[in-house]
């Protein structure tokens, strides 16, 4: 595996040894292999590949916390956790769910299909990507590292004041949140950054805003919601941290502040965050189902202008968690206007997925069944949360097990469900193969009975009265079946995600028995541009930019319609996509372990603050260095010449030119 550099042309065939060469101060490996390339590479793919990787771990890391709670909450009077340990694990689930998975997997998705759908040949800042991603990995294990230092967080993942100050919470679990949250909030806020740039200046040659796949537009929505939201909930964790480590009075009732100041600036990055969540989900829905109902959207534009509404109304409604907080009638009003509003946009894409199906050819493939799945679960969540824009139903469910019930089908069964559509339909296009069709539905169905069983009981027991939180519940209350049954469902989702993973595993086996075999560039005869390359695509993606005449682009260049309306097939996939060859004067930026060694250096001042700040000095330095090394590391010439669609080197340097792909993939 070759590692290319800016300046060099790129060759086939490299059989020279590896060699470095002194770059301000330092000295850059000019080729890198194996396990090395990984954590050096600036590849948009690999960095999505690596990001799926990791949210996939932590999946299984909050699913058995899931677990523990479900176990605890089977029977009355539970003594599988007490009552710390409770509050601990479903705090770490909760975060590690939100932020370390389903965030992470959707940034997978984005970071590896959108240069793709947009015939870039990488995102605009290559280095920056690798950072983002190694920030966020640096947060992740930093958050998770706190059960080895004496225990998580323990203040439910809204974290509200003033539960966590030093005097109700005087552990450091807390301190891991706040530090864990501001290092992934950080690559967050870059990655959004730099995809916004990509989106808006990379698109290739006739692709306009609307010609663009519903999957970028819904990519580049979420970016503008975390672009905008994420800085308030960095600003709130600076003050939480102020506040702990540091003396300030910024959450404390008893020095004069308001009791609802945290709840505020939580809520205002924490609705926009559903979106965040479920909008790259809803637009691989809107590419998945059109692929499989063999026809095109259904109304575009309004899918396209519903999303920006969504977005738009979502910043209004953040006040509807707090109506039993005391804010006042005209403010209750105001926000339970606004969230009823919200469902319009909404029920607008819902009833474009259907129109798209209806009359259409499908193709039961296991990801169009997760998508219909994801269509059903999320209008059962975004039903019952309607429900909560009536204040006094509203304060009645408020802290009951039938919010927990209306938060998972939301975020699960909108957000992580419609990202297990994904997986399953693009991973073709990222490993070459597919995955096992007949496996597959058996773990869609454990999936889809066990989420829909572990989540319908707790919308009951919410509304006989439940409350959440609580660790234990006593015998005569009537909670003991229906918690029984939310347990097994647990379970049985479970069995359904472990038969992903098997599946993962049997199916490169298979292929890999079978000489691996070319699954092709269209294996699902789909509609953009990404089927466009070869599968994995090329270091380089398009061998020539392509140039884009109209929406779903490479299907218009298989199919023509004639003057009677019929629609007939004039090439296949293979026929119409490119070959994968490189042009000879292609220059690919060099791998960089700068980011690495600034998420380092972020990574271990966040233990100096808590512990020592030695540590501090140490991370500094580390900062310090991977700065230094950035800004002076070579971008390619300016007489230099460059391939095709090539927009003229690295492009996170000073001169902020834009960046072709990190190495071979």
């Amino acid at each position: 595996m070759a590692i290319i550099e800016q300046q060099q042309p790129l060759e086939l065939e490299t059989g020279q040894p590896e060699v470095s060469r002194p770059m301000g101060g330092f000295t850059r490996p000019t080729k890198l292999t194996g396990w090395g390339s990984w954590f050096t590479t600036v590849d948009h793919k690999k960095i999505g590949i690596m990001y799926g990787i990791g949210a996939m771990f932590f999946f299984i890391v909050g699913g058995v916390e899931a677990l523990l709670i479900r176990l605890q909450l089977a029977t009355p009077n539970g003594t599988v956790l007490s009552a710390d340990v409770y509050n601990q694990v479903f705090t770490m689930h909760g975060v590690t769910m939100v932020f370390f998975f389903v965030m992470p997997l959707a940034a997978a998705f984005i970071n590896y299909m959108v240069p793709l759908q947009i015939g870039a040949a990488d995102v605009a800042f290559p280095r920056m990507n690798a950072f983002s991603f190694w920030c966020w990995l640096a947060g992740a294990v930093f958050l998770n590292s706190s059960w080895f230092f004496g225990g998580g967080a323990d203040g439910g993942w809204f974290a509200y004041a003033p539960n966590t100050s030093v005097v109700y919470s005087p552990g450091h679990g807390i301190d891991f949140f706040v530090l864990g949250l501001l290092l992934a909030g950080i690559a967050s806020t870059v990655s959004a950054l730099n995809l916004i740039v990509t989106i808006v200046n990379m698109r290739t040659e006739g692709m306009t805003l609307m010609r663009m796949p519903i999957f970028t537009w819904m990519s580049l929505i979420t970016q503008f919601l975390l672009a905008f939201s994420l800085p308030v909930f960095t600003i709130a964790l600076f003050l939480l941290m102020f506040d702990r480590l540091f003396g300030a009075n910024f959450f404390n009732v008893d020095q004069g502040a308001d009791p609802l100041l945290w709840q505020h600036l939580f809520w205002i990055f924490g609705h926009p965050e559903v979106y965040i969540i479920v909008l790259p989900s809803f637009g691989i829905l809107s590419e998945v189902i059109p692929t499989f109902s063999r026809k095109p959207i259904f109304g575009y534009p309004f899918m396209v202008f519903s999303g920006v509404a969504i977005a738009f109304i979502g910043f209004g409604v953040w006040a509807h968690h707090m109506f039993s907080s005391g804010m006042g009638p005209v403010s209750v009003a105001a926000f339970a206007a606004a969230t009823m509003f919200i469902a319009v946009p909404t029920g607008v894409k819902v009833l474009n997925w259907l129109a798209t199906m209806w009359g259409g050819n499908l193709n039961f493939t296991v990801a169009m069944m997760f998508a219909i799945a994801t269509v059903a679960m999320f209008t059962i969540g975004g039903l019952s949360g309607v429900s909560h824009s009536i204040a006094p139903s509203d304060t009645q469910q408020t802290d009951s097990y039938y919010i927990v019930g209306h938060f998972h089908y939301t975020i699960f069964g909108g957000g992580a469900l419609g990202l297990f559509t994904g997986l399953y339909y693009w991973w073709p296009k990222v490993f070459g193969h597919a995955l096992n069709e007949r496996i597959g539905r058996v773990g869609f169905w454990f999936t889809f009975i066990g989420f829909n069983l572990t989540f319908i009981p707790m919308h009951i027991v919410g509304l006989q009265g439940m409350p959440r939180r609580y660790h234990i519940y006593d015998t005569g209350l009537g909670f003991n079946f229906w918690n029984l049954v939310s347990t097994v469902g647990a379970f049985t989702l479970a069995v359904g995600v472990g038969i992903f993973l098997i599946n993962a595993v049997v199916s490169r086996r298979a292929w890999k028995a079978a000489g691996q075999p070319d699954v092709g560039p269209d294996p699902w005869d789909a509609r953009s541009l990404e089927w466009m390359v070869q599968s994995p695509p090329p270091v380089h993606n398009f061998d020539e930019a392509p140039i884009v005449e109209g929406t779903d682009e490479f299907w218009h260049r298989k199919y023509t319609t004639d003057e009677d309306g019929t629609v007939r097939r004039i090439a296949t996939g293979a026929e119409v996509a490119q070959p994968g060859n490189p042009p000879a004067d292609l220059h690919l930026p060099s791998p960089s372990y700068f980011p690495l060694l600034l998420a380092i250096g972020l990574f271990l001042a966040a233990y100096g603050l808590i512990y020592t700040y030695w540590l501090c000095v140490v991370g500094a330095l580390f900062v310090l260095a991977g700065m230094y090394g950035w800004v002076l590391e070579p971008s390619v010439n300016a007489e230099d010449t460059h391939g095709p669609g090539d927009h003229g080197g690295d492009s996170d340097d000073a001169v902020g030119q834009l960046a072709a792909a990190g190495e071979d993939a």
